[in-house]
């Protein structure tokens, strides 16, 4: 009979903690955004809205600080009525996530409107997102890359691929739909691998003609169809640097919006010293010390 209960008490336990975990309650809340309108529509008049300018984010500098500002509804609406634009511009927003109080946060792209007019009327700027990404607090980085990415998908597929006709954006920018086809179209990422070559205590590192004078990187490349992970690595080190990779680890994953949006994929690999010196007169090998 106790085990009976102590089991039962785990399991309602454990149905507690999920109900309660913030994490969880975000995630149904964003879920619940993106496949109802009309809540998300209602949601957009408490959110919060991140602005870009062709794709740009708006940053205001204060001090030596770059800050990412988060306008509210009233303050949109304040500034589209000043250029003379009505509320509907919100629709244009794209749903990028939201606080743990559940107040959601939008990007929306102004690129029809002047720049200047917009960057004095809120004492800001609006900066390319490789500069802006360097430059802005951590938290921020991520929302900005998902930002610009949804914003460019939904740029570049306001068309059907297979009827041609116009396709349609729910409010949260989650797909689009051409109702002609039925079709259904999810924003998608490329996965890239990206790979710290060595040969046991040193590292490889390759450049390409366009980049400055002592500037360096790892090997990266898009996976082919069909491939899994440890065959684009494999494959990769093969084209570029003429390695056999004996052995290799995953590291660790991130999106990155160029060229458009990527799950890059960070891996170790191995390589035989031998094969290593083979190399040095075209390649660079260092101390992992100095990377």
């Amino acid at each position: 009979m106790a085990a009976i209960y102590q089991a039962v008490y785990r399991r309602a336990s454990s149905l507690f903690c999920r109900l309660h975990s913030t994490y969880v309650r975000k995630m149904r809340y964003l879920n619940e955004l993106k496949e109802d309108d009309s809540l998300c529509r209602q949601a957009q008049t408490s959110g919060t809205f991140y602005l870009f300018h062709n794709l740009s984010p708006f940053l205001q500098k204060v001090g030596k600080k770059y800050l990412v500002p988060q306008l509210s509804a009233a303050e949109m609406k304040r500034i589209l009525e000043k250029f003379k634009e009505t509320e509907q511009w919100i629709e244009k927003s794209v749903l990028i996530g939201c606080s743990d109080e559940h107040v959601p946060h939008f990007a929306l792209d102004l690129g029809a409107l002047e720049k200047s007019a917009i960057e004095s009327e809120l004492r800001g700027s609006f900066t390319d997102l490789r500069k802006a990404l360097f430059v802005v607090d951590g938290k921020d980085s991520p929302l900005l890359a998902l930002a610009q990415s949804l914003l460019r998908w939904h740029d570049s597929h306001q068309y059907c691929s297979k009827t041609g006709q116009p396709t349609q954006k729910n409010v949260a920018g989650s797909k689009r739909v051409c109702h002609g086809s039925g079709i259904t179209y999810y924003p998608q990422m490329s996965p890239v691998v990206i790979t710290l070559v060595s040969d046991g205590s040193r590292c490889l590192l390759a450049r390409q003609p366009s980049f400055p004078q002592g500037m360096y990187t790892a090997l990266s490349g898009f996976c082919d169809v069909g491939e899994n992970v440890e065959e684009t690595v494999r494959r990769e080190v093969a084209e570029e640097v003429g390695l056999e990779v004996e052995s290799l680890w995953y590291s660790a994953s991130q999106h990155w919006p160029f060229p458009s949006s990527c799950l890059m994929i960070a891996c170790h690999a191995l390589v035989r010293a031998q094969q290593a010196e083979d190399i040095l007169a075209v390649y660079v090998f260092v101390k992992p010390a100095t990377v």
